[in-house]
């Protein structure tokens, strides 16, 4: 035995009567003097700070390299053009913030149906300056780029010409202006997403992570806007002005990509466009016939065109959906004077679903075609709504928004990939303009039978269910019909 060893022996009880205390060497659990050294509170305060220290640096370092992996997956590109689109959705929401007690976001009770259809008015007048002029620019070549820039840049002006003009008539065009150029962004990112892959990222995935920048760029500053706001408008309509600024840099910072062909990995849905059975053998490529092959191309684009409307119809009806869904639950709880909460809740629920279907569709896409993602995506909206409207309260209405929202989610990261996959380079602009005017429109008129009609909350429901049931079987029917 070691001489240092702590001698054994009965427990000394502090007394000194007589008694001399047992020697220590100061290591293990006696000290010095022999006395026998227990953990205080104070150790064991540092140890659990220490090992709180540690989950924490660990659980920000998983979240950092989760959110590089958001911005950086596809490509230095694919990165510059996440900045663009984080920034873009921060100043939206700074601006959403902005004009929070405004006409368009005040919905007094004694005129909460007019003023709804007001604002349901609004959200679809930007299309009707997108569709004809959008369409029309998106033809030319390395448009999606310079409609990028642009819209950010004019965005930045607006809103600094609201910071100065907010209490003035001027608060109403400027802020139609920062809608439409909002949309304009949005469509102009979709077009240019496949050419900014310089990874292999399949389209499906790359949509879903664009999303989830926005989620987090938006749940990222709407506190930090909240505490500006406490301040006053101009606060917040500085900010949302420098992330545009922002915005405008990073789509600057963009590779001159019109042209280029877009880099991905090649994606299940190629595979379903169909070939002639009855088309003549390809011909012996001869030096004179170097352009043969390209003048079939155009041969396989109705074909495609057919895929595409299928895909946009189901997508559009659960947008169509969606927008019916939120209004006739509005209606519902205004209906029986519950906590503004209440509905707060259940936007965030709504919210909540769309952020899960962006972490969920990269994992369908490897299982599953774009077309049976849309499919699920009705089949889901359908079986909430149907639950919902029989178990109708708080919590059901929660699971319903949160249902609706993973459900438009997938159906809209699958229709973009399908469409990105689909055409080419040249019609994507004008295909993407065209389907995000059908949406809008199929949100607000899904939005304005509950707003000009007084429906109980179960019929609606039970009705919202049957529409889905009824698109999804029309959707698989044209779908085997083309096998």
């Amino acid at each position: 035995m070691s001489s240092s060893a702590p001698p054994t022996g009965p427990p000394w009880d502090g007394s000194t009567d007589g008694i001399d205390p047992p020697e220590g060497n100061g290591f293990g659990p006696y000290g010095p003097g022999g006395d026998m050294l227990l953990p205080s509170e104070e150790d064991r305060a540092k140890r659990q700070q220490k090992a709180g220290r540690r989950v924490a640096r660990a659980t920000g370092k998983a979240v950092v390299t989760r959110v590089q992996d958001m911005f950086s997956a596809g490509g230095p590109a694919f990165n510059k053009l996440a900045n663009a689109h984080a920034a873009s959705t921060a100043g939206d929401t700074l601006i959403a913030i902005a004009l929070a007690n405004t006409l368009f976001f005040s919905v007094p009770s004694s005129e909460a149906r007019g003023n709804v259809a007001l604002y349901l008015l609004i959200t679809v007048a930007p299309f009707a300056v997108i569709g004809p002029v959008l369409g029309w620019v998106m033809d030319r070549p390395g448009a999606e780029r310079f409609t990028l820039v642009a819209s950010s840049l004019l965005r930045l002006i607006a809103a600094i010409g609201l910071v100065f003009e907010a209490d003035s008539f001027w608060l109403f065009p400027l802020a139609f202006v920062l809608m439409v150029l909002s949309r304009v962004h949005g469509i102009s990112r979709s077009a240019l997403l496949p050419m900014a892959l310089t990874n292999a990222v399949a389209l499906v995935t790359a949509n879903a992570r664009l999303a989830q920048v926005g989620v987090f760029a938006g749940g990222l500053i709407a506190p930090i806007g909240a505490g500006l706001a406490a301040l006053g408008p101009a606060p917040v309509l500085i900010a949302a002005s420098a992330l545009f600024g922002v915005a405008v840099w990073q789509s600057m910072a963009l590779p001159d990509v019109t042209g280029a062909a877009p880099r991905r990995p090649i994606i299940a849905s190629e595979m379903i466009v169909p070939m002639d059975p009855d088309a003549p053998p390809e011909p012996e490529v001869e030096p004179e016939d170097d352009e043969a092959p390209e003048e079939d191309v155009p041969e396989d684009r109705p074909a495609s065109d057919a895929q595409l409307r299928l895909a946009r119809f189901a997508t559009a009806v659960v947008r169509l959906l969606n927008g019916f869904l939120v209004l006739v639950l509005a209606f519902a709880f205004r209906d029986v004077d519950a906590p503004l909460a209440d509905f707060g809740a259940v936007l965030g629920a709504a919210g909540g679903g769309y952020a899960l279907a962006s972490f969920a569709a990269p994992r369908l896409e490897r299982s599953l075609r774009e077309e049976p993602m849309v499919v699920a995506a009705l089949a889901v909206e359908a079986a909430a709504a149907f639950v919902a409207g029989q178990f109708f309260g708080l919590p059901a209405a929660i699971f319903l928004a949160l249902a609706a929202g993973y459900a438009w989610g997938t159906a809209k990261f699958a229709f973009d990939g399908l469409l990105q996959a689909t055409l080419p380079q040249s019609l994507r602009g004008r295909a993407f303009t065209k389907s995000e005017t059908v949406f809008q429109v199929a949100w607000v008129i899904g939005a304005v039978i509950p707003t000009g009609l007084t429906i109980d909350i179960r019929i609606g429901l039970i009705i919202a269910g049957c529409v889905a049931l009824l698109a999804q079987t029309i959707y698989v029917s044209r779908l085997l019909q083309r096998i």
